[in-house]
Formats: C-alpha cells, sequence, structure tokens
C-alpha cells in the first residue's frame, strides 16, 4: 500500500472492510478514536443514510458524549451525499439531521469541495490541540471529477478554508446578487453561470456548515457594496439540508437594505426522485431560480 511508505517509521495506515453492521462498527470506532486521540479513526458509509442504523451511536456518543461526561472525541464520519440520480435511498446523508444536533460547539460539520479543502480539513481533525467529532458530507461523483482536482500545491500549502470566494474574475460593484451554497450544488451553479455569461451574481460556497463561519461569511457579503439579494442556494428538499438550520445565521451576516431566499428543490417527504426525467428538470428548475 503506497501511503503505508511515505516516509521512515510513520504510523501505520490501515483500511478495514468493516462487518454491514453500521451500529456495531460505529459504536466500536466512537470507542475506539475516545480512547486513542492520537490516531485519526475515520469511519465511511458506502451511502450516507447507511448512517441512519447506527443513529443510537450518533445522538448519544458522538453529538452528546462530551456535554454527558466530559469525553472528547475525534472520530470523523465520511458520509456520502448529494443529489446524483440515483434515487430516494442514496441520494442524502441526511444533513438536517447532524445540524439539528450541532450545539455548543458540539461537533464540525463540514462540506469540501476540492482536493485541498479535504486534505487540510482532515489535517486540522489532527494538529488542533483538542479532539471533536467531525461529519463530512463527501459526493461519490467528486471522487474523480477534474474540477474538484488541485495542484499538489494546494496540498503542502495553506488551510481549511470555511468559506470560498467566487473564482471568476467580476467585478464586485457589478454584483447585484450573491448565491451562497454548499456541497457539489456549487459545481452545476458554475457550469450554469458560465454557460449563461453571468457577470452581476457571485457564487460564495459555505464549507463549513457548524460551526457556522459568520465572520468569513459577512466578510464575502461585504465584498459586494451593490448586491442587494442574497440567495440560499441547495439541491436538497427545503425542509432538508442546510436551509432551515442555518438561515438564521444568513441573516445576521447581511448588510442593510439585503433580501434573502431559498433557491432549490420544494417540501418532500422522500430526499428525491426516482424517475431520471423528475431529477433533471428539478435541477434545471433549481438553477433557473437561483440565477435568473
Amino acid at each position: 500500500m503506497p501511503l503505508q511508505h511515505i516516509y521512515p517509521n510513520q504510523p501505520n495506515f490501515l483500511v478495514i472492510d468493516s462487518l454491514l453492521s453500521e451500529l456495531a462498527v460505529l459504536a466500536f470506532e466512537y470507542g475506539y478514536a475516545t480512547a486513542e486521540p492520537d490516531e485519526l479513526v475515520i469511519w465511511e458509509a458506502q451511502f450516507g443514510d447507511f448512517a441512519n442504523g447506527a443513529q443510537v451511536v450518533i445522538d448519544q456518543f458522538i453529538a452528546s458524549g462530551e456535554a454527558k461526561w466530559g469525553r472528547l472525541c475525534g472520530l470523523t464520519l465520511y458520509l456520502p451525499h448529494g443529489q446524483e440520480g440515483q434515487g430516494p435511498e442514496h441520494s442524502s446523508a441526511r444533513l438536517e439531521r447532524y445540524l439539528q444536533l450541532c450545539a455548543n460547539d458540539n461537533i464540525q460539520v463540514c462540506q469540501p469541495t476540492n482536493a485541498g479543502q479535504m486534505f487540510h480539513l482532515i489535517r486540522r481533525q489532527m494538529v488542533r490541540p483538542y479532539r471533536k467529532p467531525l461529519i463530512v458530507m463527501t459526493p461519490k461523483s467528486l471522487l474523480r471529477a477534474k474540477h474538484a482536482s488541485v495542484p499538489l500545491s494546494a496540498l503542502t500549502d495553506g488551510r481549511f478554508q470555511l468559506v470560498l470566494s467566487e473564482t471568476l474574475p467580476l467585478d464586485a460593484t457589478a454584483v447585484r446578487r450573491i448565491v451562497a451554497c454548499s456541497g457539489k450544488v456549487y459545481f452545476d451553479l458554475l457550469n450554469a453561470s458560465e454557460q449563461r455569461g453571468i457577470t452581476d451574481i457571485a457564487l460564495v460556497r459555505v464549507e463549513q456548515l457548524y460551526p457556522f463561519p459568520r465572520s468569513e461569511f459577512y466578510a464575502e457579503l461585504v465584498r459586494y457594496p451593490n448586491a442587494h439579494e442574497l440567495v440560499w442556494a441547495q439541491e436538497e428538499p427545503q425542509n432538508q439540508g442546510a436551509w432551515f438550520s442555518i438561515g438564521h445565521h444568513l441573516r445576521e451576516c447581511m448588510m442593510e437594505g439585503q433580501s434573502l431566499r431559498y433557491a432549490g428543490r420544494a417540501f418532500a417527504a422522500s430526499p428525491a426522485v426516482g424517475y431520471p426525467e423528475i431529477y433533471e428538470a428539478q435541477k434545471q428548475a433549481l438553477l433557473d431560480e437561483a440565477l435568473s
């Protein structure tokens, strides 16, 4: 295994194909990570909604163990998440559930959108002098996506950015709308914006949803003094995803005279539809609502 031989006498790098019992395995990983704070322990679900079977561990240990027992834990969860046309059972890691559990800086919830961000996020998890559980939404479509790749220098330099700025060279004074988002929906918005030749809408990515980076997000808003509208765009239905959990943070960062609205799928009992045609129609409606 290449990662086992990067430098002499390095710690072990182990990949274990665990049994298909999320409850048992996640309970073990929580205990192991708590007892061994100097080891980076990552549990990756095959699909994000597989964590449903371990909800007891998430609620009673990962989210509240520090508050109840004063025990710190640096366990990291990789949860594949995102609307990718796979139907209702494999499209959502239930991001909204983790955000609902957030309080008193108990856990971290992040959606990195490129390889450099992912590297620095994991590095941050270990170089900090304390341990907190880390929940990472990991869309499968970004695994080998060219637009999510970075040069090697992005790994050797820099740090994890809580908020990522607009990447296109826009005239800040001409921007009339700011579209904020998190996760892979950014790339859909970026592609649509480039195809339509849009120059008066700025795209801002929130890479860490909790703790919400208010100062960093506010710094992005003030870059565009003439932006009268802030839009939150997400793939998930309106009653799911981040909208209900971070709306108050967005409002508290807004400048005087700005309005806030939602762009995305409507309320739904299921995380996603099962028909490709409807999925594509919903995706296009989201883009139109955010960018038109």
